[in-house]
């Protein structure tokens, strides 16, 4: 089976951009807002919700319950719009991506996983990132700006349009679940995820359940616990290292938030129970974290935590400074995890063949940063070159 790719037809691509205001990414009470603004009574926001985020309607004079002035009325005056579809690619395991374009021109990526049982959706809450995770491909990016709600939402609405996912099915979904690990801190970009969100768990529209969503963080302790009490998701760490010495070089904003202070978060994370773990996310790298003795600690760490692991194998991009754990070392890592309680599957590289595997988005239109340059001031590590660490034993 090859790779399938596919750009934007011609006709998008030439679209110039509407200045009208999108109302996907409102919230309930902004469109309430705008629907009286515009001379309607509040319940006519309850209508457009239903055809926007129950049918995925995108055109006004197809949405038959609204009396046909109201209906001219809202396309004179807004649009329902997604983020434009630069390229589609798919892979051969039946992973696919999306290079989205925004307003503003700037791309970002969009990740569809389909499984026997589920269906994935990672999604991207930044344009670049402002991290600089040195075995993340994202993390050579420059940060551009954060997305906003409707940019969130819509890279939702584009994948459910893409395979054909309107209106919402009470059962069966092609996109079952939503992970916030795409390009960007979701914890730097608070607000607008928060609002995104919301829309995607509210029942009268997208209606994810929130045990359905993931959010992923490097590690931004302060918005932890507002993250449980305000959206109150599932919670995933990016965490790749048992010493503060080793996630300084790989998750280098555990300077500011050591592992100590990240693990109290953890501990005290809003709602975490045995039925509702945290998941820390661990890329084997070859030599790198992936010993016994560092297994062992990772166990250690965990005490007094609902937690389970999922263990990454390392997924190479261009000029990437590490490598992969052989497989017997991760098997090895796996089951002294394992063997301590704690849930810990090797997740199965999918889409690598179209850089849509964890650690690999990177929007084709952004420059590396400056220090990954050639003669920049701080070069990408070499594979095994890193600080001292202490003995673990």
């Amino acid at each position: 089976m090859s790779l399938a790719i596919s750009a934007a037809p011609a006709a998008q691509a030439a679209d110039s951009v509407s200045t009208k205001p999108n109302l996907i990414g409102l919230s309930k009470a902004e469109l309430k807002q705008a629907m009286v603004e515009l001379g309607e009574k509040p319940f006519r926001a309850t209508q457009l919700w239903h055809w926007m985020y129950h049918r995925g309607e995108t055109d006004f004079d197809r949405m038959t319950t609204l009396h046909k002035d109201f209906r001219a009325r809202l396309a004179d005056n807004y649009e329902i719009r997604r983020p434009r579809t630069s390229v589609d690619l798919k892979s051969v395991d039946g992973t696919r991506k999306w290079l989205l374009k925004m307003d503003d021109g700037n791309e970002i990526e969009t990740v569809h996983i389909p499984e026997e049982d589920r269906g994935t959706l990672c999604v991207s809450s930044q344009i670049g990132c402002t991290l600089t995770c040195s075995f993340c491909h994202t993390g050579t990016m420059r940060l551009v700006r954060n997305l906003t709600s409707a940019e969130i939402v819509g890279q939702v609405m584009l994948a459910r349009d893409g395979i054909g996912e309107w209106p919402s099915p009470s059962e069966g979904r092609m996109i079952s679940n939503i992970v916030m690990m795409g390009m960007g801190e979701p914890l730097y970009n608070f607000e607008e995820v928060k609002k995104a969100l919301h829309i995607c768990m509210d029942a009268e529209g997208i209606a994810l359940s929130r045990r359905r969503i993931t959010l992923s963080t490097s590690g931004i302790v302060p918005g932890i616990k507002r993250a449980g009490e305000e959206i109150g998701t599932m919670l995933a760490i990016s965490l790749h290292a048992v010493t503060d010495e080793l996630r300084n070089v790989l998750v280098p904003i555990n300077k500011k938030y050591p592992l100590k202070e990240l693990m109290d978060a953890c501990r005290t994370y809003p709602g975490a129970t045995n039925a509702r773990r945290i998941t820390f996310e661990y890329t084997m790298l070859k030599g790198i974290n992936d010993s016994p003795a560092e297994a062992r600690q990772l166990v250690r760490m965990l005490q007094g935590i609902p937690a389970k692991v999922n263990l990454i194998p390392f997924n190479p991009w261009p000029g990437a400074p590490y490598e992969c754990s052989t497989d017997e070392a991760i098997a090895k890592f796996a089951d002294i995890v394992n063997a301590a309680g704690y849930a810990s599957p090797v997740r199965t590289p999918r889409g690598r063949d179209i850089f849509a595997a964890c650690g690999q988005l990177k929007s084709a239109s952004e420059r590396p940063r400056k220090s990954r340059l050639d003669g920049g001031l701080a070069p990408a590590p070499q594979v095994g070159v890193l600080p001292q660490q202490p003995t673990v034993a």
